[in-house]
This record gives structure tokens, C-alpha cells and sequence, in this order.
């Protein structure tokens, strides 16, 4: 037997130990031959994938380096590599890598699709579309790289196109889980709810154990109000996160769940999920600055709740004290509100190309000494840009409703009634406490000065109207059922309700038709112009605010339109603003202590017009003069807040919970 059998044979039984899943023996095939002759490329690649495969990517890139070097024309060896480097987040590189291997050998496909991931990773999703493109090319047949396109197309926004290829991945691959689920994202955000649902039971069909079908499944039971087996679902969705299994989407479970020691958990796991935040780079010191360098960072700087809340605060920024800089990820909507938000900051920068990494390092190179976060986890969120530590103090502001969960965020902003200093603990940020409310109001927002009649908006002329504008995700059949109890109870009466999508309004009429209500007491309201929709509202009589996730930018507009808003409150920061709002206005009265209170009250201003109306005028009042919607004073108390965030750092401490006093 020759020299060099007894370590063919060691590796033959290494690659047999891998195929079997069993890394560790391989790993011990590897070293064991690498140990009697170290300038081995088979053994070096057997080790460094049984490594990778035992998510020791840091160990095993030494060895996928080796290999390349030992074996520099095999163009295996180069793509093992770039899949090292790309679990390793090394991108670029991984780039070059799967283009050395694509040089040795055109066909490799596994190496276009790698490619194509990378770009993807970087936002750079036309470059992606490109890689996916060339490997459909060779392979026309192949599901994954027709789902992956999907995936890209969906980021580019281009829903329609991005159906198509998931459609082809499962229509060549029916048991392809994650392409149903995929398509039913994208269904989802269509609002083709229908379909999402039907999509995700397959997903759950065929991998019972899916990590983040239910969560997905619930979202969309929810925006359709399907609600036939959705308790059973919240259920499971609530299991999952008590017992650390699968992913839930930190938005969907405050639609969920009104306990924040469980939002809490969901958000933690998600963010330890999340690759950006695997290797941040160490915190740099803070700077003592002649003006705070601050930056707000969002997918939402266009016509959205967000932007119509915020323009006016980045417009009254006293600019002796600050530099304000705008980092906008999401879509440029050519709105005259997104220009006005531009206009609003002195630096407005447009990131949506570059990738989390870079974006970082440009908030870094600018010295941005605060970096405030908008987005959280919601739908344009890019969590991972903070998770690289660009700014010694970082904020968790008015975007995402609740904690993040994660360890790079130092500050969320608050108000002591939507978090009890008693609930702290179910926060990872530190709190900071402003003395009015933590939600800023924009004092110039417009409301169309003609009010359309009520026969113009499909109301009757003398009945009292009950509304609520929130979305439809958001009606739970508990809350539906104490609306339909009142509209029994107040002859006449009717519920005005957001037409969120056609699939809510078909099943809101059948349960009110199941609970004995005629289904025409439910008005819908189409969507329009946000001038005209505040306008519209002076039509109806009482917001009945929902549970567990309160109204929010619904609850202020209706206030900004002087509709009265009735609400319970939760217990999670999500299920207090309307609260928060209501106490900044003025209106304590209107917060209900529990939903048997709510129905009641509910029910006794439907009786009693003249307490209603000294409701209304009490509002008017108070619109110009309580601190709700005074926002030079929300900037005054913010600006202060910043400071002593910054003073913090600057002396060397730690992040702590704080209160800031009022300024007159």
C-alpha cells in the first residue's frame, strides 16, 4: 500500500462522515490526515467545511484559504470559500471569490446564485437580479434561484414580478417550503390576504416546524379579519416566543400579545437573530462638540404617519445647539412632504443603495454623536445599521411602538404613562421619560377647510357615528364584539371603519351579521388624501380606540380634527398611547380603566349629546393651548433629552433612565 492510500482512505471516510451529518468525525478525518502532511488541499477543504458546518465559520476560513491556495484552479475550492465569507458577512470578498470560481468554471451555478446573495446583502439588488438572471440562464429549472430572484425583486418593490418567480419555484418544486412562504409575503404586502393565508398553510403543510410561517399566517388573519381559527393561532404564536422557538416578527406580536415581558422576549430573539449584529465594532467615545451632531434615520421620510408627525420638529431644531442630518432608506414617494422633510434637515442624505456596513461607516465619518432610530422593526426597518455601532449614543424614537430587544440601542423615548416606571424591566433600552408624551405632533399639519356633508361620505344625516380608523389588523373579534353590543343598544347608529382591503370588509360584515347586527350599520371609508381625511372626520360622533394596539398617528389626527377618542389602556407601550395622548390633551376622562368601563362610557356619550358636545369643546380648546400639539415645546423637552444623553457619555457612564423636566 503506498504512503498516500492510508490517507485517501482517512478522507474518503471524512467526506462520508459529512454526507452522514456527522461534522465532527469529519473534522477529525481532517486534522488527523492534515497532521502528517499539512500541505493537504482535500484535507484543508474537508476541515473547513465540517467547521463551517458546525457554524465555527471564523475557524474554518484559515483552511478554505489554504485550499484555495493549495488547489488555486479548482473552482470548488473558491466557491466554498465565498460561502465562508459570505456567512461571515465578509461580502465584497465573498464576491470576489465567487467570481474567481465563475472564471475557472462559467457553469457553476451554485456561484451566480452566492453572487447574487452577496449583492443582495449589500442592497445592491439590480446587481442581484443580474447574477440570478445569468444563473437561470444555465439552469431555467432551478426553484432556488427563482425564488431568490423573487426575493430581490420584492426588495426592489416589484411585487408583480417577484410573484412570478416564486410562482415558478413552486410550480418546479411543490415542496419547496420557503418559496410559499415567500410568496406569501409578498401577497401580504399587496394586501391580498386571501392568498398570503392560503400560501402559508402550505408553507406549514409541508414544514410543520417553519420558523416564521404562524407569525406570518396570524398577520394576515389579521389584516383580513379571517378570525375562524385565529385564536388558536395567536395561541401557537405565543408559545413559540414563552419557549424560544421559530421567529416572530416584532410587529405582528404587538398585535398579538398584550404582556411586554413577552414583547420583550419576541424582540430579543429577533435581534439576536439578526447577522448585523454579530460583529459590531467597539463603541467610540463620545466628543464634546460646539453643536450636537444628531441623525435621524428612517424608511418612512414621505407620505407617511411618521413624516407628517416629524416635519415640523426637524424644521424647529434650535441650530446654535444642533446639527440635525437626515438618513433616509425608503422609497422617494416625489411627495411635497418628503421634500419637506428634506428641506427640514441641513444635511439629507438618500441610503437605500448602499449597504448596512457603509452606511454605517458614513454616519461614523461624519461624527454623528446621536443616532436616532425611526423605523425599529418595522416594514423598511434596517436594524443592522445600528447594530454596527456608528454613534456613542443611540435611540429607539417614535417609529417602532416598543422595546427592540437589542443590545446596540441605549435610549428609548417615552412618557410616564405609556411606560410605568413598575414595567422598566420589560425594556432593554433605558428609558427616558419626557414630561408631556413621548409622540411629537406637527402644529403646522393642514386639514382641508371644507368638511364634506355626511350624505357626501355615505353617513346618515342624524344617526350617531361610532368610528374607528385604525387598521383593520388591529379589530380583534373581543373589540368588534363590544362595538357591535353598542350599535345593538343605540338605535340608528353606525360604525365608520378605514376600507383597508376588500377581504376585512367581506368577513367585519359576516361577524356583524353573526353577532345580529345588519351589516349596512358598517360604513367604510376609502383612502384619500390626508388633508381631506383629517377633514372627514369632524363628521363622525366618538373614536372607539382598540386593544391591545391602541390608535397612535389615528389617535392624533382624530384629536387634530377634534373627534373625541375613547380608549382603554394595556399594559404594553403599544396599548398606552392613545392614553398618552389623551392625558397630553387635556382629556383624562376619555381613558377607560378596563373594556367593561370603555362599553359603558361608550355607550352613555351615545345617550347623552350635551356631555358630548361639552366634550368636543373642551377639545377645541385645549388644541391650541394643551402641549399635545404644541410642537416647539416637544422639541424643547427632546433637545434637553439629547443633551443629557450626551452628557452621559461624554463624562464616560453608562447609559440610565432619565426624566426630563418641563420647560416652559
Amino acid at each position: 500500500m503506498s504512503k498516500s492510500e492510508p490517507h485517501q482512505k482517512r478522507l474518503a471516510a471524512g467526506w462520508q462522515a459529512l454526507a452522514a451529518g456527522d461534522p465532527r468525525s469529519a473534522e477529525e478525518a481532517a486534522r488527523d490526515v492534515l497532521g502528517k502532511s499539512s500541505a493537504d488541499a482535500e484535507a484543508a477543504m474537508l476541515l473547513a467545511v465540517a467547521l463551517a458546518q458546525q457554524s465555527r465559520q471564523e475557524e474554518a476560513l484559515p483552511y478554505f484559504y489554504e485550499a484555495a491556495r493549495l488547489a488555486p484552479r479548482l473552482a470548488e475550492v473558491h466557491l466554498n470559500l465565498g460561502n465562508a465569507l459570505f456567512e461571515t458577512r465578509r461580502f465584497d470578498e465573498a464576491i470576489a471569490s465567487f467570481r474567481h470560481a465563475i472564471k475557472l468554471r462559467p457553469d457553476l451555478i451554485p456561484a451566480y446564485n452566492g453572487m447574487g446573495n452577496a449583492y443582495r446583502a449589500l442592497s445592491r439588488f439590480d446587481v442581484a437580479i443580474g447574477c440570478y438572471g445569468e444563473a437561470l440562464r444555465i439552469a431555467p429549472r432551478d426553484a432556488e434561484i427563482h425564488c431568490n430572484l423573487g426575493v430581490a425583486l420584492a426588495d426592489l418593490g416589484r411585487n408583480d414580478e417577484a410573484i412570478v418567480s416564486y410562482r415558478a419555484a413552486v410550480s418546479l418544486a411543490p415542496g419547496y417550503a420557503n418559496a410559499h412562504y415567500n410568496l406569501g409575503i409578498t401577497l401580504q404586502e399587496l394586501k391580498r390576504h386571501d392568498e398570503a393565508i392560503a400560501c402559508f398553510e402550505k408553507t406549514l403543510e409541508i414544514d410543520p416546524g417553519h420558523m416564521e410561517a404562524l407569525g406570518a399566517l396570524v398577520m394576515s388573519e389579521l389584516g383580513d379579519c379571517r378570525w375562524d381559527r385565529l385564536g388558536a393561532h395567536m395561541s401557537g404564536v405565543v408559545r413559540q416566543v414563552r419557549e424560544g422557538r421559530g421567529i416572530v416578527e416584532p410587529f405582528t406580536f404587538l398585535l398579538v400579545s398584550g404582556d411586554p415581558a413577552d414583547q420583550k422576549q419576541c424582540a430579543e430573539r429577533y435581534a439576536a437573530r439578526a447577522p448585523q449584529a454579530a460583529a459590531a465594532p467597539p463603541v467610540r467615545g463620545a466628543r464634546d462638540p460646539q453643536r450636537l451632531r444628531l441623525a435621524y434615520l428612517s424608511g418612512d421620510f414621505r407620505n407617511h404617519a411618521v413624516a407628517q408627525l416629524t416635519a415640523g420638529l426637524f424644521e424647529l431644531h434650535d441650530r446654535s445647539r444642533f446639527e440635525v442630518t437626515g438618513v433616509s432608506f425608503g422609497p422617494d414617494d416625489g411627495s411635497e412632504l418628503r421634500a419637506r422633510i428634506a428641506r427640514g434637515f441641513e444635511r439629507f442624505i438618500d441610503v437605500r443603495a448602499r449597504s448596512d456596513g457603509e452606511v454605517a461607516a458614513t454616519l461614523r465619518d461624519m461624527g454623528i454623536d446621536i443616532a436616532i432610530d425611526m423605523s425599529g422593526y418595522m416594514s423598511l426597518a434596517r436594524p443592522g445599521i445600528l447594530a454596527l455601532r456608528p454613534a456613542p449614543v443611540q435611540v429607539n424614537f417614535l417609529g417602532y411602538p416598543g422595546t427592540l430587544g437589542a443590545a446596540f440601542m441605549d435610549y428609548i423615548v417615552a412618557d410616564r404613562f405609556l411606560v410605568p416606571e413598575a414595567q422598566a424591566s420589560r425594556y432593554s433600552e433605558h428609558l427616558v421619560y419626557l414630561p408631556d408624551t413621548y409622540l411629537v405632533n406637527d402644529s403646522k399639519r393642514p386639514i382641508a377647510e371644507d368638511t364634506p356633508s355626511r350624505a357626501e361620505l355615505a353617513l346618515p344625516q342624524d344617526a350617531f357615528v361610532f368610528c374607528c380608523f385604525n387598521l383593520t389588523a388591529k379589530i380583534t373579534p373581543e373589540m368588534f364584539s363590544v362595538w357591535m353590543r353598542l350599535l345593538a343598544q343605540v338605535p340608528g347608529s353606525v360604525l365608520w371603519l378605514l376600507e383597508d382591503n376588500p377581504g376585512a370588509r367581506r368577513n367585519l360584515e359576516k361577524e356583524a351579521r353573526a353577532r345580529g347586527v345588519d351589516a349596512d350599520r358598517l360604513v367604510f371609508a376609502p383612502r384619500m388624501r390626508t388633508d381631506l381625511h383629517l377633514a372627514r372626520q369632524r363628521r363622525a360622533d366618538l373614536f372607539l380606540d382598540t386593544l391591545p394596539y391602541n390608535a397612535h398617528t389615528t389617535a392624533s389626527d382624530a384629536l387634530w380634527a377634534g373627534l373625541p377618542v375613547l380608549t382603554c389602556p394595556g399594559l404594553t407601550f403599544a396599548g398606552r398611547v392613545a392614553g398618552s395622548l389623551l392625558r397630553a390633551v387635556g382629556l383624562p376622562e376619555l381613558i377607560a380603566r378596563d373594556l367593561e368601563e370603555y362599553e359603558s362610557l361608550a355607550l352613555a356619550l351615545a345617550r347623552d349629546r350635551a356631555r358630548l358636545e361639552e366634550l368636543r369643546a373642551k377639545l377645541a380648546q385645549n388644541r391650541a393651548t394643551a402641549p399635545l400639539f404644541d410642537t416647539d415645546r416637544f422639541r424643547r423637552h427632546i433637545e434637553a433629552a439629547y443633551e443629557t444623553m450626551h452628557e452621559i457619555a461624554l463624562a464616560g457612564g453608562k447609559p440610565r433612565s432619565f426624566a426630563v423636566a418641563a420647560i416652559r
